[in-house]
């Protein structure tokens, strides 16, 4: 848990940082030969809030998961096979959301190079 608090502080402090260092790093836009600090900032900056995003997708993503119900499960079937029917539904969509939230910070971080 502690380590959930400490990537969330790092979040919000790398947005505060950036959006207070933002004025600098987008006047250097005027110039040809600076204006890749500009990009580059911009990028970085997308990509800090796109941290950001991911974790509100997976929590959106875990709560329509949650909210679901309880899988289906055959009553006339042998309790053994309910357990383990139970089990392979559980782990089947705990996969997909852990791979729906990897293929969008995947996504992001081809994006935005970060």
């Amino acid at each position: 848990m502690e380590t959930c608090r400490r990537n969330a502080a790092r979040r919000w402090a790398l947005t505060l940082l950036y959006a207070a260092l933002s004025p600098i790093a987008l006047s250097s836009f005027s110039g040809e030969s600076t204006s890749f600090i500009g990009k580059s900032f911009l990028k970085s900056y997308i990509g800090v809030c796109m941290e950001g995003a991911v974790v509100v997708l997976a929590c959106i993503i875990f709560t329509a998961y949650a909210s679901s119900g309880i899988p289906v499960i055959d009553a006339e079937a042998a309790v053994i096979t309910q357990v383990w029917g139970y089990l392979g539904e559980t782990i089947f969509n705990l996969l997909v959301l852990v791979g729906l939230v990897k293929a969008a910070d995947r996504i992001a971080k081809e994006m935005f190079g970060v």
